[in-house]
């Protein structure tokens, strides 16, 4: 029999979590966000909400941004395992430009492939997308045999493209293994 009993006060872990529900980023324009993300990635668009304006102190209080901003939001399926939220903002204040790989908090959207050359060929093909850089391959380490590259959206955002092998060198040092989607033939990801 299993009991829901609460943990100490004083463990390091949050109580309940079970993983990630979204990622979220803020875009400069929603609907070319959401046709990038639903035409060129095959994400499924869930909902759209907005504008969210306040006439008090709410957008400070509950988002961190100035009172006088608005926003719009969409919330899309992207593959089995990630939702991502797009916002986009009005309002005073707002920085237009996207930070670095380098900058506090700079930001990347990595995605797995089946295909990897195939799916270079079609992101580098998309009008506006950039690819950073050559296609890599790591010759050792941890992640030895994953190959990556990185892209830019045409309003910025880094993605990265990966696929590794079926086994890595880090799995025969720990029982933890990094999630990685499954063909739909294999069952789970795990």
């Amino acid at each position: 029999m299993t009991t829901n009993v609460p943990a100490p006060a004083t463990t390091s872990r949050v109580p309940g979590l079970r993983g990630a529900h979204h990622i979220a980023f803020t875009v400069p324009d929603l609907d070319e966000a959401v046709a990038f993300f639903t035409g060129v990635l095959g994400a499924e668009e869930a909902y759209r909400t907005g504008p969210i304006a306040a006439d008090d102190d709410w957008m400070r209080r509950q988002l961190g941004v100035d009172p006088r901003a608005t926003v719009q939001i969409a919330m899309l399926r992207l593959g089995a395992a990630l939702n991502v939220e797009l916002f986009e903002y009005t309002g005073p204040g707002r920085r237009r430009q996207m930070p670095r790989n380098s900058d506090v908090g700079g930001h990347h959207l990595a995605l797995w492939t089946d295909d990897f050359e195939g799916s270079v060929r079609h992101l580098t093909a998309t009008p506006g997308v950039r690819m950073l850089g050559e296609p890599q391959e790591v010759g050792e380490g941890p992640i030895r045999g994953t190959r990556w590259v990185y892209l830019t959206t045409p309003w910025g955002l880094h993605l990265e493209l990966v696929h590794a092998p079926p086994h890595q060198p880090y799995e025969d040092h720990t029982d933890v293994r990094l999630y990685r989607p499954r063909a739909p033939h294999e069952g789970r990801g795990t």
